[in-house]
């Protein structure tokens, strides 16, 4: 039986990709390595939204290739649509397979499966077996390559390459998520891909093509399917603690996307997202719903007022700020003024006075002065945000950006950087801080990573990490007094179980 381990990286939606693609192996009877070094096949999901991002991504395949190099890699995501070339020549790396085609990596992992590969110096499995063959056995999976650049290694260290122009694919690619992929206890569901937008910085359209969505009976469908339970798959090796093997309900769903507020405006009839999520409270039975990042021009009045009307929609706001410079947002084509941006902020304070403000912001985008730098962080003091997201600028090949005048040098990037930063740990400090001796409803997470702790993490409304001491199982929601801050985290005394007990899931 074909053991895989899924390396993510970047963004919640490449996280929902790399979740149904789990469920996709899954299904066709692959078993999940609790680590890749144990794996025979290691997926490495990619993002290339900054140049650290795909140094993190090389680095990481040279560790997995030094640490397993019997293991077959298959390198996928926005750096391989982007770049294919130079992660075709990295060591170890047996496939490289863009977005345009991620939904055939199940295809290869069945090739490596039932195929023996050639006796050759770097023992790729042939690039043309891929090609349409009415032999082969995945054949009906595969379909149409149209498209396609398909193209066998030009020499022994060169992996093949299955990609092709990401514009000419514009059916929304996704797969059912039934839950508990990626030990996540809570579901990334993701319902719109893409961008039309041409941010002066951003690569991301260019690798992830038009905006589409699913239709919105198919999010009704998956999201009542994940509410209904499911039962999670051991691991191997296995895990300690062990991933519950009973039936798990999704109790919290987040609802992700590239642009998230053009959902719907590509499909007939048209919607809008506020629309879909009434459906999806009218006709699910979803206990949290939470919203991932949404540009500051899609945040209405309207949409803030059903936040507000429900606690089923988690108070949690990300809205990417960017820089509070007018004249760099004008220079980032960016939609909005700084002005636009703080009326939502208050918008969304004055409604929901605890509910999370988070925005990604970035340091030392070209032209960028010391007044301009100084003006973001003044915006930021003055108004309520929760958590920031910081990167230093980074120059993307292809973008309007890149060959703009007066690129700020690395160094200042950095300083400007981490001065964000701290501005940003304290503004999260002080909202924990205003948590103390609130009663909180937490979701439990899987303890995966805190084995031998404790404490069990979870997750509040408003975003706050929680740890709760004592040992629960994942997926239940508990009510907790918030008694202090340790860390980055609010420690949160159980006040009593809500919704189902422990003994009840047992």
């Amino acid at each position: 039986m074909t053991t895989f381990y899924i390396q993510q990286f970047g963004c919640r939606a490449t996280q929902a990709d790399g979740a149904a693609l789990e469920r996709e192996l899954l299904d066709r009877g692959c078993t999940p390595a609790s680590n890749p070094t144990t794996a025979a096949i290691v997926v490495l999901n990619t993002c290339t939204v900054t140049a650290a991002a795909d140094a993190q991504a090389r680095d990481t395949i040279r560790k997995i290739h030094f640490q397993n190099p019997a293991a077959r890699l298959i390198v996928t995501g926005c750096y391989a649509q982007r770049a294919p070339e130079e992660l075709a020549a990295l060591p170890g790396v047996h496939w490289v397979v863009g977005n345009s085609h991620k939904p055939q990596i199940p295809a290869l992992v069945d090739a490596f499966s039932t195929t023996q590969p050639p006796e050759t110096q770097n023992d790729f499995f042939p690039a043309t077996a891929l090609l349409p063959d009415a032999s082969a056995p995945f054949h009906s999976f595969v379909g149409s390559f149209v498209g396609a650049r398909l193209a066998p290694p030009a020499a022994p260290h060169l992996a093949n390459i299955l990609t092709g122009d990401i514009f000419d694919h514009p059916e929304f690619l996704s797969a059912p998520i039934q839950g508990g992929e990626s030990l996540h206890t809570r579901p990334i569901l993701k319902i719109q891909d893409g961008c039309n937008n041409r941010c002066s910085f951003c690569v991301i359209p260019f690798v992830r093509g038009k905006s589409r969505s699913l239709p919105p009976d198919a999010v009704i469908l998956q999201i009542q399917q994940l509410t209904a339970g499911q039962t999670f798959l051991p691991v191997s090796p296995p895990l300690d603690p062990p991933i519950p093997s009973f039936n798990h309900p999704a109790r919290e769903i987040v609802l992700s996307g590239i642009n998230l507020g053009t959902y719907g405006r590509d499909i007939s009839p048209r919607t809008e997202l506020i629309e879909l999520i009434r459906r999806i409270l009218d006709e699910t039975s979803v206990e949290r719903l939470r919203i991932s990042s949404i540009e500051p021009l899609d945040v209405t009045q309207d949409l803030v007022e059903l936040f507000a009307k429900t606690d089923r929609i988690a108070q949690h706001f990300h809205m990417p700020l960017q820089s509070a410079s007018d004249r760099i947002l004008a220079s980032m084509h960016r939609w909005y003024r700084a002005e636009h941006y703080a009326r939502r902020v208050e918008l969304i304070h004055d409604r929901l006075p605890d509910a999370a403000i988070g925005a990604d912001v970035i340091a030392g985008f070209p032209g960028e002065t010391e007044s301009d730098h100084a003006a973001t962080l003044a915006f930021i003091e003055r108004h309520p945000f929760t958590y920031l997201h910081v990167f230093s600028y980074s120059s993307r090949p292809g973008t309007k950006a890149a060959s703009l005048p007066n690129q700020v040098p690395a160094a200042t990037s950095k300083r400007r950087a981490r001065q964000l930063r701290s501005l940003a740990e304290q503004k999260s400090s002080a909202f924990r801080q205003s948590q103390f001796h609130r009663t909180l409803r937490v979701l439990t997470l899987h303890r995966a990573e805190h084995a031998g702790s404790e404490h069990t993490p979870a997750l509040s409304s408003n975003y706050l990490r929680v740890q709760v001491p004592g040992i629960f199982p994942s997926n239940l929601w508990l009510e907790v007094a918030a008694t202090c801050e340790e860390g980055n985290y609010l420690v949160g005394e159980p006040a009593s179980t809500l919704s189902r007990s422990f003994a009840s899931l047992r």
